[in-house]
């Protein structure tokens, strides 16, 4: 108690000196407290955001990794990638179906896309834009469309290389509900008739309200296209329904190389129904050669694009496992643009999380530099008192220990007071942060754009505009596949909490522990008699 209340007494006479010490003890808990928030709420965003995001994915041939393995002299192989192609194909549909009776798969839906030229009495709806892009490509096949992957340029079957013509429509057959994407978001809606049947192999579509629009039609008729290969082989619909579709407008702007690239050219049917063209297309077509040799033939060929939906992470992870384990090759992977454009969402934040950490460390180590010369000073001043103390029979321990407890005060007072002040201010500048963060990853992703000579600020050649969101997660749609546009986390809660107030505790007994070794060791030092004797 003797201790405590000469300690109480000390800070009081020398005022300023502790005030200078609870000064700097406030701006290292204030800093620290900020810090120590924003890193709490990056892994609580992180952790909130994976349970929030729906897990999808695909199995895929990863194409990357067969380029690595067939270098030569710094350059692939093709002769040895045209193998690896034909060894390592795309799964078929039945193949899918056996990997989704998996425990860790919750649901499976898949879609495939064929393009078509119009008939006679229907044409494409186009924009100035699009028709401009459609006529400067000179015919060059695209990629078709972004929501429904449809294949275009160079395609790959059955080990063969070769040119797939591209129609003026791209056509669509679905699995289910689930498997349309864009109405299940509520990016397409139906406003008119009524949805096709899944089971069926009847030839009904939905259209869009733009092409309907364009080309007078109605619910109940029907519409006339044929195969882009064979002119003479044709394929009649029935409209049972029109759908608007938002991202017709949005997109309205991007160059395309053919009109069945406009989202308003996208026609959908059942998956039975397209594999009904598709099956009858081969039954009547004509095979050929290309100038490379290659095998070629005029049947429409459908592009699948499968889904795998998860439960959650784990699902996702034991998924990729069985699939390693089953023995299906080296090359096949499980890939998820969900959980891709999830973790670049979390870009900024990691950022910002480890300049947080960097900031904590930077902040304690000055801060206790500073508490630490302050106390050498303070004990060489004392000194005299130290001696008096000791020569009265108080033991150096004890004397030592006061040292301790004057600090311990002032750190305690000036600790809570920069907990307050902390918590005011984490919440704007751990926002006013993530913003620069986002600032400065969306310069660098320009930057590299402009590198690579594409265009920024949005379109497929460029990297698209960043958005961002208020919550965990995001969207990615892929252009070409080497671009994508995200949507960042920019808002976080970076209150106090008590883990929080617990670490800044802890932060001040280290501060105080380490800055009270300079009174400890010097009292400790110091001979009484000597301290008295040469007092002048």
């Amino acid at each position: 108690m003797l201790v405590i209340i000469n300690a109480l007494k000390s800070i009081s006479r020398s005022m300023g000196r502790n005030i200078l010490i609870g000064i700097i003890v406030l701006a290292i808990a204030a800093a620290s407290c900020v810090a120590l928030a924003i890193r709490n709420a990056a892994k609580e965003a992180e952790a909130a955001g994976i349970d929030q995001i729906n897990i999808t994915g695909a199995i895929t041939v990863d194409r990357q990794k067969m380029m690595e393995g067939i270098q030569t002299n710094g350059r692939p192989d093709m002769d040895a990638m045209r193998k690896l192609m034909a060894e390592y194909p795309d799964l078929s549909l039945d193949e899918l179906l056996v990997y989704a009776e998996s425990s860790s798969v919750k649901d499976f839906y898949y879609s495939s896309s064929i393009s078509l030229d119009a008939g006679d009495s229907l044409e494409a709806y186009s924009t100035e834009s699009s028709a401009d892009s459609s006529e400067d490509s000179g015919g060059f096949p695209g990629p078709g469309s972004f929501d429904n992957r449809q294949g275009g340029g160079v395609v790959i079957q059955g080990g063969t290389i070769g040119m797939m013509a591209m129609g003026d429509f791209t056509l669509t057959g679905y699995s289910a509900e689930q498997a349309m994407t864009k109405f299940v978001s509520g990016t397409a809606t139906i406003v008119d008739g009524e949805l096709f049947s899944f089971d069926s192999e009847e030839l009904t579509c939905l259209i869009s309200s733009e092409l309907a629009a364009f080309n007078g039609l109605s619910v109940g008729d029907t519409i006339t296209l044929a195969n882009p290969n064979d002119a003479e082989e044709t394929y009649e619909f029935t409209i049972v329904g029109i759908y608007t579709d938002s991202s017709s407008s949005q997109s309205s702007d991007q160059p395309r190389f053919s009109t069945a690239m406009d989202p308003a050219n996208l026609i959908c049917l059942s998956y039975q129904a397209l594999e009904a063209i598709t099956q009858n297309s081969a039954s009547v077509a004509t095979a050929g050669t290309d100038y490379m040799g290659n095998e070629t033939s005029t049947a429409v060929r459908g592009q699948l694009a499968s889904t795998f939906v998860f439960t959650n992470l784990e699902a996702y992870e034991s998924f990729a496992i069985e699939l390693a384990a089953s023995g299906l090759g080296e090359y096949y992977t499980v890939t998820s643009a969900d959980l891709n454009n999830y973790q670049s969402s979390l870009l900024p934040l990691q950022n910002l999380s480890q300049f947080a950490t960097t900031l904590l460390v930077i902040v304690l180590a000055i801060g206790a530099v500073i508490l630490v010369v302050i106390n050498v000073f303070n004990i060489r001043e004392r000194k005299y008192e130290v001696g008096v103390l000791t020569a009265i029979g108080i033991k150096k321990p004890k004397v030592a220990l006061q040292f301790v407890a004057e600090l311990a005060c002032v750190t305690i007072v000036f600790i809570i007071l920069g907990a307050g002040l902390g918590a005011a201010l984490s919440v704007p500048v751990a926002n006013e942060l993530l913003t620069s963060q986002i600032e400065q990853v969306q310069a660098q992703a320009d930057a590299q754009n402009t590198n690579f000579g594409r265009t920024t600020g949005g379109g497929p050649m460029g990297g698209g505009p960043v958005t961002t969101i208020g919550g965990p997660g995001g969207t990615m749609m892929s252009v070409f596949g080497d671009t994508a546009e995200v949507s960042y986390l920019d808002q976080i809660n970076a209150t106090i909490n008590l883990p929080i107030i617990g670490q800044l505790i802890l932060i001040g007994i280290i501060l105080t522990i380490i800055s009270s070794l300079a009174a400890v060791i010097f009292v400790l030092r110091y001979e009484p008699l000597k301290i008295l004797a040469n007092r002048t």
